[in-house]
């Protein structure tokens, strides 16, 4: 397995974060957010939550000052209806643009393409066309539908960092508690399946639709 690495320099890392629902992006890649924060010293975010209820918006703003802590972290919240995200497609795309208006990306970490979730599938193929020139990244999540692929690239995580994750995950989104999807032993069983996957204990896992390699 070939290694990837990012720049552990102090070069800034300018950070686009988009989900559907508020605990997508923190289930998909927290761990990510987490090993970013700690490698990379100029680390900003842009963090979109397109559907929520003021209540579950509440929450978002609570995980990412957990998971992105002291980062300079700006929030775009929909607000649009739950489940019904293909039909408000012209609200999706301008509230993408508008985060991606004047501001440069380094990295775009998005649903997969292949997710059976109607409103994580529209981000995911709305994100490459507001973002042409970025790197972007898929992050699953499990369900119900049983839809997880075969990824391509991964970011192992160590044992603290996952409980980390999954110690935020349970503080940060207290209405999600009891939840059948919403449990620690899913997420350390997907984790460690993906972790086994690239010779690490625990991984997170992510697809790839078009990279460029450069020196």
């Amino acid at each position: 397995m070939l290694p990837l690495r990012l720049d552990s320099t102090d070069a800034p890392l300018r950070l686009v974060a988009l989900a559907a629902h508020p605990d997508d992006l923190e289930i998909g890649c927290g761990g990510t957010l987490l090993q970013l924060t700690m490698t990379v010293p100029r680390l900003s975010a842009e963090l979109v939550v397109a559907t929520g209820s003021p209540e579950r918006c509440a929450e978002v703003r609570h995980a990412a000052e957990l998971f992105l802590p002291g980062r300079d972290v700006r929030l775009h919240l929909g607000g649009l209806p739950d489940g019904r995200l293909p039909a408000h497609w012209e609200d999706v795309k301008d509230l993408l643009e508008h985060t991606a208006a004047g501001r440069t990306a380094d990295l775009v970490l998005a649903p997969t393409p292949t997710d059976a979730h109607q409103d994580h599938r529209l981000l995911a193929q709305l994100a490459p066309t507001v973002w042409r020139d970025q790197l972007v990244l898929g992050y699953e999540i499990p369900k119900w539908d049983g839809d997880l692929g075969n990824p391509q690239l991964y970011v192992p995580l160590d044992d603290e960092v996952m409980r980390t994750k999954v110690e935020l995950l349970n503080k940060a989104y207290p209405s999600q508690s009891g939840r059948d999807w919403f449990d620690d032993e899913v997420f350390y069983g997907l984790a460690r399946i993906r972790g086994m996957e690239c010779r690490s204990r625990y991984a997170e896992a992510f697809t790839i639709t078009k990279a460029r390699l450069t020196w």
